[in-house]
Formats: structure tokens, C-alpha cells, sequence
């Protein structure tokens, strides 16, 4: 899929970038008229995947695994499978004028899987990560011998992932064209690809130097990383923190203020957890989810005025985003407001027709049926 201009385009990034700062390639996006925040939210048009995703797969300093192929799968296929535009760390930067584009090719993606007799999902995956000359198609003649080269690196028992994380260690990924890869290591490694001739070893483990920073060095990006695999494993206490630790950094992070809004709310720390939603309202006024989870936070506590207004206010925010419809409509009916929960409901069920929640949405509309059918009766 060919990527729209920038202009209007939301950006989201999963993984640091290798190759260039955050920072400036926001700075970027933003004099060409779009976004670009750290991770995805409903507004996110674009996703980067940023190449420290490769790091070795392991244990968080909280315990938990990260950056497994299976796991980089699975979120490639929800970004995917939720329509939004994939792009490697040199797609975008190409994208934004920041790098040169390759030499024009002409080979189609289809034409390098029937030639190279590389699968099209690791194709997909090995060019998200750019171990192509080219991020997508039209691909080149080099890009077909690479293809070949990982079809038979790939037979011999490597993994997508294990290409992926050795690439890079070489130099310009095209100078591999001229390299002979075999699969293992030297020091009895299976996840590394090694050179044929004894010159060098490229090594997954090494394409970043995880010992080389201190404790107290981690980026940003390692923060919010770390964050994130905090939450996804139910420790909200020290999600938490840790997304606080990225807000020190920069302030101006509208998603590390709802995610850890959202932890806090985990945690049962709700008034925490309204002015962190608040403040992620403040950053980004557009932020839908967090106008939601606010108005599910005050539903909770009795506030149902308040819940109604920002339930409302997501609703106008993006249209397409049943879950505010659906909860206004539960609290207009609670509030005895049978029509109008009636006309939500039905609003719901064009957005959501095959849902559990549907089922209780045509259930509601049907009770009120009955309701009005007795008033008038």
C-alpha cells in the first residue's frame, strides 16, 4: 500500500527508532502538517515500527518477555488487521525527505516470493525491519538476491526474526548481496547468521549493545517500553511509575498520561487517575480515549452528568467509536430517558451489528418498544 502524503497523517511508533532521534523526526512531521506520538491510539493513521524492537528477545528489569517474534507478530497483525498503514523506521524517514530513496525497481512483491521462494509473511516481516534495500515494492534486483539468500537461511533453520536481528550489523544491508550467510555461530549460537570466510558474525544479540547503558541511562524510548510490558503484565504500581518517569522526561506525552491514568485506575487510585486523564485531555484535546475512559471513571463514582458530557464529547470527537454510544445509551436509559437511549442504541447497532454488546443493544430497543406499545395501549 502506497502511503498518503504527510499532511493530516497520524503517525504512531512501536519501538524506538535505530536510526534517527524521536524528537526530530516529530519536529519534522509537524512542519509537514502531521502527527507523530509515541505508541497508537484510534486516531492513528500510520504505524512506524521502529527497528529497537529487534532487540533480543528477554526479561524486562519487572520480569516480563519482550520483543519475541511471536509477540512482534502480534502486533503487527492487530496494526494490520485494524487497517492502518504499516511502515518501516526507512520508509518513514524516506517518507519525510529524511533519507534517500533506493535507485528505482521494478519487481512486485508477488514477482520476489515466486522467485525467491520466501514466504510472503516473512517478506512482510524482514521488509518492516528493513533487511531489504527497498521497504515495500517496486523491489530491485538486490532485494531479490537478498530474498533468496534469507529463503535458504530460513530453510537451513533460522527464524524471520533471527535475520531480521543481524542484519544491520554489516553495514548497508545491500552489501550482504556479495556475502555468503550461513546459519549459526562460532561460539554455538543458533539466532546468529554468519559469514561465510571467517570475517565476521552477525550476531542478533549484538545488533544493539544492551550492556553498554547504565541503570540509570535508559532512554525514553527503553521507559515507555518497559511501561508498557509493566501494564500488559498486570503490574499497574510500577507501570505506573514507570510512565510517570517518561512524563518527567517529557511532559508533553499525551499517551503516557492515559496509560498510566489507566493504571492508576487498575489500581484503584481513581483520583489519580482522573487528573492524569485530564491532563492527557489537556495535552491532546482530541485524545477520544481518553474522554471515555473519564466518563467510564465519573459513571463509576455516581458523577453521571459529568460521565454524559464526555461520553458526548467522544462521540462528536470520531463518530465511528461505538463504545461511547453504547455506554451513553445505557446511562440515558438508567436516567429513565427511554427515547433517546432508544435512538443510541439503534445508533450502535449500524456501528455494531454482530457484537455480545449488540445483542443487548437490540434488546434494549426492543424493551422500550414495549414500553412505548403499553404507554400507548
Amino acid at each position: 500500500m502506497t502511503a498518503p502524503a504527510v499532511p493530516g497523517a497520524v503517525f504512531g511508533t512501536i519501538g524506538a527508532l535505530a536510526a534517527f532521534p524521536l524528537r526530530l523526526a516529530a519536529r519534522e512531521v509537524e512542519r509537514q502538517h502531521g502527527q507523530l506520538r509515541r505508541g497508537v491510539t484510534r486516531r492513528t493513521t500510520h504505524v512506524v515500527f521502529g527497528r529497537a524492537l529487534l532487540v533480543k528477545a528477554g526479561l524486562t528489569k519487572a520480569g516480563l518477555t519482550k520483543n519475541s517474534d511471536s509477540e512482534i507478530e502480534r502486533r503487527v497483525g492487530a496494526e494490520r488487521a485494524a487497517g492502518r498503514i504499516l511502515m518501516s523506521e526507512n520508509g518513514f524517514l524516506r517518507l519525510l525527505g529524511l533519507m534517500k530513496a533506493p535507485e528505482a525497481s521494478s519487481l512486485s512483491r508477488q514477482s520476489l516470493i515466486d522467485q525467491s521462494r520466501l514466504s510472503g509473511a516473512d517478506l512482510d516481516r524482514l521488509s518492516l525491519f528493513d533487511a531489504f534495500e527497498h521497504d515495500g515494492e517496486p523491489y530491485s534486483f538486490r532485494d531479490l538476491i537478498l530474498a533468496r539468500k534469507y529463503a535458504g537461511l530460513i530453510a537451513g533453520g533460522a527464524t524471520w526474526g533471527a535475520i531480521a536481528r543481524s542484519v544491520h550489523r554489516s553495514g548497508p544491508v545491500a552489501s550482504l548481496t556479495a556475502k555468503s550467510l550461513n546459519v549459526g555461530s562460532r561460539h554455538g549460537r543458533p539466532d546468529a547468521i554468519y559469514l561465510e570466510g571467517g570475517q565476521s558474525e552477525l550476531d542478533g544479540q549484538l545488533l544493539f549493545d544492551l550492556g553498554a547503558a547504565a541503570e540509570g541511562d535508559d532512554t525514553l524510548e527503553d521507559l515507555f517500553a518497559e511501561a508498557e510490558a509493566a501494564e500488559e503484565g498486570g503490574d499497574h504500581d510500577g507501570a505506573a511509575a514507570l510512565y510517570q518517569r517518561c512524563l518527567a522526561i517529557d511532559p508533553t506525552d499525551a499517551i503516557a498520561a492515559f496509560n498510566r491514568a489507566n493504571c492508576l485506575r487498575g489500581s484503584g487510585r481513581v483520583a489519580e487517575a482522573a487528573h492524569d486523564y485530564a491532563r492527557a485531555i489537556k495535552l491532546d484535546p482530541a485524545f477520544v480515549e481518553a474522554w471515555f475512559n473519564l466518563a467510564g471513571l465519573m459513571s463509576e463514582q455516581g458523577r453521571d452528568a459529568s460521565a454524559r458530557r464526555h461520553l458526548q464529547k467522544a462521540i462528536a470527537l470520531d463518530k465511528t467509536y461505538a463504545d461511547p454510544v453504547f455506554n451513553l445509551a445505557r446511562l440515558e436509559f438508567d436516567a429513565g430517558n427511554l427515547l433517546e437511549a432508544r435512538r443510541l442504541w439503534m445508533r450502535y447497532l449500524e456501528l455494531d451489528a454482530v457484537s455480545e454488546w449488540a445483542g443487548v443493544a437490540a434488546r434494549g430497543v426492543q424493551f422500550v418498544d414495549m414500553q412505548l406499545a403499553k404507554s400507548a395501549g
